[in-house]
């Protein structure tokens, strides 16, 4: 009776994860050393959504269905994460804006908007940094910038004992432990825990239960010293671009572009009530509406 009843349960809880609307496709794109999966959908102007860690591709659903609209819409996972290629190096943000030019090499893309959370705000820093004249807009949320001020005293927070965490015996203490791990990032960092359902807490979990996931996991971050000194050079001259600075309430707030005037002329600044980190779980209309009002040039 019980097998009967989980069996019934699982599907439902699956349910709650949305698929990407029909029209986007997939694809494993062979770029820059390794080969990156990536959904495409809609058309116009180009944007391309980069996810952090915790997540994959998976998390943007609801904002590539909105701007699908009147975008072609670009959702890669990054190397070594979700579905992509895991290879040994090249975790470095610099790099990772290199995968995510050759992404949109391959799909004819020349310009695009950028949005980027969590690492994928690093990376969305790093393309629009080293891809200056390709770059129309920058969306960066809830995410330090390696590197840029207040970069020295964002660092040292207790709660980020992560960015140096790894090696095999890390991999040895969390394998078979993911959704352990993982639950410490959604309860920590969210305003409110129960927004991150356990239909997605289950979702992600298994992915970084995939092999050599976690290695590249902690690699994302491992690299954080690296980024830095890239950064460093790279904020010498400040972007130009107009950029959109988010941060949850209850989260990285208004540090999202104190941030980003120290690395750009042109900056929005804009913090969702009621939030954590995961903006997106925990506001997807709000966050949604937002980014949608920003890259249709409305404030």
């Amino acid at each position: 009776m019980l097998l009967m009843l989980l069996m019934l349960l699982a599907p439902a809880a699956r349910a709650e994860i949305e698929s990407f609307p029909s029209g986007f496709k997939t694809r494993t794109i062979a770029t820059n050393g390794t080969r990156i999966h990536v959904r495409v959908g809609g058309q116009g102007p180009a944007v391309i959504l980069i996810h952090g860690f915790g997540d994959t591709g998976d998390m943007w659903v609801t904002l590539a269905a909105e701007l699908a609209r009147d975008h072609t819409v670009v959702v890669p996972d990054l190397r070594g994460m979700g579905l992509s290629a895991r290879p040994d190096g090249g975790y470095d943000k610099w790099t990772q804006a290199a995968d995510m030019r050759g992404v949109l090499q391959a799909l004819g893309i020349d310009k695009a908007a950028v949005v980027g959370h969590d690492i994928g705000t690093m990376v969305a820093y790093a393309y629009a940094a080293r891809y200056r004249d390709l770059t129309e807009k920058l969306v960066v949320m809830d995410a330090p910038v390696p590197g840029v001020p207040p970069w020295d005293e964002v660092v040292r927070s207790p709660q980020l004992w992560h960015f140096d965490l790894g090696g095999p015996d890390m991999e040895r203490l969390v394998k078979g432990r993911e959704r352990i791990y993982l639950d410490r990032f959604w309860n920590d960092f969210a305003g409110t825990p129960s927004k991150i359902t356990e239909a997605t807490r289950r979702h992600y979990a298994e992915l970084y239960a995939r092999p050599g996931a976690m290695r590249a996991a902690f690699a994302q971050f491992r690299s954080i010293r690296t980024d830095a000194e890239d950064n460093k050079k790279a904020v010498a001259t400040r972007l130009t671009i107009p950029v959109l600075a988010v941060g949850g309430q209850k989260s990285f707030g208004a540090t999202e572009a104190v941030v980003m005037r120290n690395a750009a002329t042109d900056v929005t600044e804009l913090v969702i009530p009621d939030a954590g980190h995961w903006l997106m779980e925990e506001q997807p209309a709000a966050t949604v509406k937002a980014i949608r009002q920003f890259l249709d040039g409305r404030k």
